[in-house]
């Protein structure tokens, strides 16, 4: 959306969505609570396809697009060479031993992992507890949740040594332990937080009752609120009208293509006054287009009893005192409904189907609501699990063939052995990487209905820490050290060592970031793009050979 006359029309709905020609756009009141400081004027378009879709038509139209082909056509040819060479000279494709390694114990690997994910159940009471306020959030559910964290990792750390497993196994277990304790620690703290917006917004309404009393009583407060609201609404249509519908000054521009963003309070309520203007300068009889590809991004239908909670009345109060509480408890308010299009209201999500429906849901990030697609594609499906064993198969064959015979020796040149171990180690970390989040997680995500695949953007990252009051400098630092230890934690159960190399290079990134931020740095994208990938094959090998060699 551009700053000219030509702009797209916009159709708001009373729900707070703008229809428009990009798909529909979902525009938050914008509040500032005085008690969280956090701002609610999220802008978030339809449902996202993943960069690696082939039914995307930003992917589709990249014209690098070439290469991605290149790399599946010459790993394939590739393999295929492997599979020729080791049929003529021992008459079979692949030796087959890794095989036998990753497949030790697997019935008891499968029901132990069976275990850890039925105990994250136990987040329900947890959170049925918190509604029922039998304890508060701050801090006896802190405590508790971490406690419960700490047991679950605990348990499954000891159980892979108990058994005595190899590396792939161990690692399995450890790591999914973690995304497990991810995904229990956000579902806790999410509806942690909303029993404290809960409360909080039963003080704010208490209060805000007692403000009216000063100005003729609660009745009096909501007609006189009314009333300025008229007289504002006249004011505005008086505004559209003298400007023929023309762009509001100073309003943000929307980029194309774009998918979610913050906004202050001052842009958000000329983006809103924007989209407002140009609903009204077409009467309201706007054609709604409908969004590409229904199986992938279009949204359930809405039904006609579920709305969105309207801000208070008393925030068209003219009473200053007045309106900036009701605009506090509003925003409180709309922190415990979801954004659409069920608008799902705490603590009415607290269900072992919600939980379940969560669980599999490819995302460490816990929401009232998700954007959902409206069918199982069965062909999508297929696609994804043909996806996931062709890819495995290639990661199986360059792990075997490429990196196992390689593996470093306490006598052997270590730069020989970077150099044997650097592109392997390169392809096989791509394709793991493909068949994760690409083959597996969308796989999940088509099963439960879940529309945004791009499951590379909703990460833990430093602002929890920053919202508590850190500065920009120890948030950054904290967050790798909690980072560096978990990834040498992983490494601690893969190889039974204490070594901190992992933890080392981790530690390492906060200077590289501090030096990237420099201006001069910074404007050559190329150069960071370089250092990027050279540290990537350099340090894969060179992990290998710390810790198997040392």
């Amino acid at each position: 959306m551009s700053e000219t006359a030509h702009a797209p029309p916009a159709d708001r709905t009373k729900s707070g969505e703008f229809k428009t020609s990009e798909g529909i756009l979902y525009v938050s009141r914008p509040y500032r609570s005085k008690t969280s400081k956090k701002l609610r004027a999220l802008i978030t378009f339809a449902p996202r396809k993943s960069h690696f879709d082939i039914g995307n038509e930003l992917s589709g139209a990249n014209e690098f697009r070439g290469f991605f082909s290149l790399f599946w056509i010459s790993t394939f040819i590739l393999v295929l060479r492997v599979y020729v060479h080791g049929i003529e000279t021992s008459g079979r494709p692949l030796d087959f031993g890794f095989a036998s390694m990753f497949s030790e114990d697997a019935i008891v690997l499968a029901i132990s992992d069976a275990v850890l994910v039925l105990s994250t159940s136990l987040c329900v009471p947890f959170a049925l507890a918190m509604k029922k306020r039998w304890f508060m959030y701050h801090w006896t559910g802190v405590i508790i949740q971490h406690l419960f964290q700490i047991i679950v990792l605990t348990i499954a750390i000891t159980w892979t040594f108990n058994r005595k497993w190899p590396w792939v196994q161990s690692g399995f277990l450890t790591l999914h332990s973690l995304v497990m304790i991810m995904k229990m620690h956000s579902y806790m703290t999410v509806n942690g937080h909303l029993q404290m917006a809960t409360i909080q917004s039963e003080e704010l309404f208490k209060e805000l009752r007692q403000a009216t009393d000063f100005v003729g009583g609660w009745d009096q407060a909501i007609s006189d609120a009314k009333s300025h609201k008229a007289e504002l609404d006249a004011l505005t249509g008086m505004t559209s009208s003298s400007s023929n519908a023309s762009t509001p000054i100073g309003t943000p521009e929307i980029l194309e293509g774009s998918t979610t963003s913050y906004t202050d309070t001052a842009t958000a309520n000329a983006l809103r006054k924007r989209l407002m203007t140009i609903s009204r300068a077409t009467g309201g009889n706007i054609a709604v287009v409908d969004i590409p590809d229904p199986g992938a991004v279009q949204q359930p239908s809405r039904t006609d009893d579920v709305q969105p909670e309207e801000p208070h009345p008393l925030v068209d109060h003219p009473n200053i005192m007045i309106s900036e509480i009701a605009r506090d408890y509003s925003e409180l308010r709309s922190e415990l409904t979801s954004t659409g299009p069920n608008y799902v209201t705490w603590p009415n999500n607290i269900t072992l189907k919600n939980f379940a429906v969560y669980q599999l849901i490819p995302t460490l990030v816990y929401e009232l609501e998700y954007p959902r697609t409206d069918r199982i594609r069965p062909i999508y499906v297929f696609e994804k699990t043909v996806a996931t064993f062709g890819t495995f198969a290639l990661l199986y064959t360059v792990t075997e063939t490429f990196i196992l015979p390689y593996t470093p020796k306490l006598n052997q040149s270590i730069l020989r052995s970077l150099l044997d171990l650097a592109l392997p180690f390169m392809m096989a970390y791509l394709l793991l990487f493909f068949i994760i989040f690409e083959c597996i997680c969308n796989a999940f995500a088509e099963l439960s209905y879940f529309a945004d695949r791009q499951f590379y953007d909703d990460w833990y990252d430093h602002l929890p820490l920053r919202s508590g009051g850190l500065s920009r400098t120890w948030a950054m630092f904290l967050t790798f050290l909690l980072s560096a230890c978990v990834h040498e934690l992983v490494m601690i159960v893969v190889t039974q060592k204490f070594r901190f190399y992992l933890f080392m290079l981790q530690i390492v990134q906060i200077p590289m970031i501090i030096i990237g931020r420099i201006p001069m740095v910074k404007r050559n994208k190329l150069l960071g793009n370089i250092v990027f990938w050279l540290g990537l094959y350099a340090g894969f090998p060179l992990l290998c050979v710390a810790y198997v060699a040392y």
